[in-house]
Order: C-alpha cells, then structure tokens, then sequence
C-alpha cells in the first residue's frame, strides 16, 4: 500500500498532487476572498447611498450589485494556475479566458451603469415629458451597442482572432446597411438632436414652414403637432430639423405692428393729434409698453398711420383681448373727435365731348 509520501508525490499533468492540493486551496481562498470583498463593498456602499442624496455612489452600489460569480472564478482560476507548471498553450488559455470573463463582467457594469442612468434620468427628468422617452430608450440602446461592440472586439483580439478582417467587414456591412436604412437613421438622429439640443419639446407652438400648431410627441421617426385646426400634422424629424422652425413658447414678449388709416381732407390739427391718442389709448394697459406711433404714408386712398406696441406675455389669447380693446379705444376717441377712417374708394371723372357736325 502506497505511503502518504507517495501519495503526495503522484504526478498528474507535470504537477505533484500536492502542487495540485496547493493550487486547490489556493483558488477556494482567493474566491472566497473575492466574493467576501465583493459583498462587503457592496453593503457598505449601498449603506452610505440610503444616507446620502448624491446620485454616483447609487449608481456604484447598483453596478457592484451585479458583480457575478463566473467572472470571480475565472479569476481565481487564473491566480490558482500561477502554482502550476502548465504548458503554454493552456496557461495562454486560462490567461484568455479570465480576461473574457472580466471583460464580460465589465460589460454587464456598464450595461447596468447605462440602465440605472437611464431610469434615474427618465424617473427625475422626463416625468413632465413622457414622450421622450422613447428618444432616451434610442440612446440607450446605442450607448449599449457600442459597449457590447468594444467588449467584443476586445475579447476576439485577446482570445488570438485577427480583427483586420473582421473589421474590414463590418465597415462593408455597416456601409451597406447604412445605405439601405438611410432615411431612418436619418430619423432617429434626428430624433436625438431634438432631445438633446432641445429646439422644442412637449407642449411647444411652434411653425414650420406654413404649418403650426402645438407639439404633442416627439417620437423616434416623426413628432406630431396638433394644428390650430384640430388636425394632427405628421412631421419627419430629419425633415423638420432641416426646416426652419418659429417657437412662439419660447417668446418672452410680442410685438405688435399695426396700421389705420384716415381720410384725405382729415385737417392738419387732427392728423397731428392722432400718434398722441393712440399712445394715451396704449399706455392705459397695464401688461403693454408703447414703442412709437408715426405718420407714416400717403396711400393711395388713405393718410396711413403706423403703430408699435410690446405685450409682456407670449399669450396670443392675452395679445389679442389688448388688440380688442386698443381698437376699440380708437374707434371711441376717433368718434368723439369726428375722425373719419379710410376705406377703399375710387373716383371716377366722366367727360363728355360734343358730337362733330354732319358734313354736307
């Protein structure tokens, strides 16, 4: 019966099986380790996080929170292979395959990193904007693909696969494929410049072209506009970035240009008087700051008088009650100071001439 001493001394694979019993021991430590610290870290950093009001260290507890065991093992494994006297095609292998894991691990990190992000942003800032989450689901989809892309190519280049050709053809492929989806990539990047340069967003009057209304979703391929009318417009984002868009939401003030006019034979007393009225008239509103009111022309069937006012408000419903009333002002004031206001007219001169006599 083979002693203790020969027990130990059996070579299996070029390694003892003490050399074994050490690289044993050695991988359930170092994964015990692992695991230990992984957890410890994790607690205490989600302890610190219920404490504070800081957003990161949320973030670093979710993304610890997803630390997996393969990954911890491979590395342990690879830690536990450095007590063995391995050929160098498999110690390769092992090295290859831990870095894989880690990578996977770092990949699954960033994909969690990306969600938590992602539903903080949506939970904190779009509440008030629900329909741009879809344009927020785009960008993480593609922060993901890139992420999972790099992982990729990193772990093929470490596992001895030439990327050259691969590379080569996934820029073909993605030429192609950029080529036949074209007009939908061109919407969904501009569905992405719309959210993240803002040029409107929900709940926005805006006009586009000849077309207005107000910005009920802004979508991956299209943002729909609710018309004055009550019809939905449909616009292409590609399209409506290429447009020039007016966004009266975003309009502080409203200036107002508007022009009357009088009759000829109106005399010079009353004409000069007429700029004076209309600033009485204006200046009696409280949310109105006057700007000028001139004599400006002589029309063709009027003496045309040009008036500018600024409303403090973008409300066009607020513009027009002040309009309402300036107008009305006018009419009043011009009545009682028996001022004729033009309208289209024409005067036609008739002449008649003499029949010439008969000749004999």
């Amino acid at each position: 019966m083979p002693s203790l001493n020969d027990l130990l001394e059996w070579t299996f694979y070029s390694n003892s099986l003490i050399q074994w019993l050490v690289a044993l021991l050695v991988f359930l430590i170092s994964l015990t380790l692992l695991v230990f610290l992984k957890n410890q870290l994790a607690s205490r950093l989600k302890a610190f996080s219920q404490r504070t009001e800081n957003r990161l260290d949320d973030l670093i507890a979710d993304v610890l929170g997803k630390t997996r065991i393969l990954p911890l093992a491979a590395v342990a494994i690879w830690f536990s292979s450095q007590f063995l006297v391995l050929g160098t095609t498999l110690q390769n292998w092992i090295e290859a395959i831990a870095i894989v894991a880690v990578l996977l691990q770092m990949a699954i990190w960033g994909n969690t990193l990306i969600g938590s992000a992602v539903e903080r942003y949506i939970r904190l800032e779009v509440d008030d904007e629900p329909t741009r989450v879809a344009s927020t689901t785009a960008i993480t989809f593609l922060a993901r693909l890139i992420l999972w892309s790099l992982i990729l190519l990193v772990g093929l280049q470490n596992l001895g696969v030439e990327l050259t050709p691969v590379i080569t053809g996934m820029g073909i492929g993605g030429i192609a494929l950029a080529l036949a989806v074209q007009n939908i990539l061109g919407d969904l990047f501009g569905s992405l410049s719309i959210l993240l340069d803002k040029p409107f967003v929900v709940g926005d009057f805006i006009i586009v072209g000849d077309q207005l209304g107000t910005v009920e979703r802004i979508g991956l391929k299209t943002t729909r506009v609710r018309s004055l009318h009550g019809e939905q417009l449909v616009f292409a984002n590609s399209d409506l970035l290429n447009s020039r868009i007016r966004n009266f939401k975003r309009m502080f003030e409203r200036r107002i240009v508007f022009s009357i006019g009088v009759v000829y034979g109106t005399p010079y007393a009353k004409l000069e008087r007429i700029p004076l009225l209309i600033r009485e008239i204006i200046e009696k509103e409280e949310l109105v700051r006057f700007d000028r009111s001139h004599f400006r022309e002589y029309g063709d069937f009027s003496l045309n008088f040009e008036t500018v006012y600024w409303v403090k408000s973008p409300d066009f419903n607020v513009y027009m009650d002040i309009q309402q009333r300036i107008n009305l002002g006018i009419y009043r004031v011009f009545e009682a100071e028996e001022i004729e206001f033009a309208f289209p007219t024409r005067t036609v001169h008739l002449e008649m001439k003499e029949e010439a006599a008969p000749v004999a």
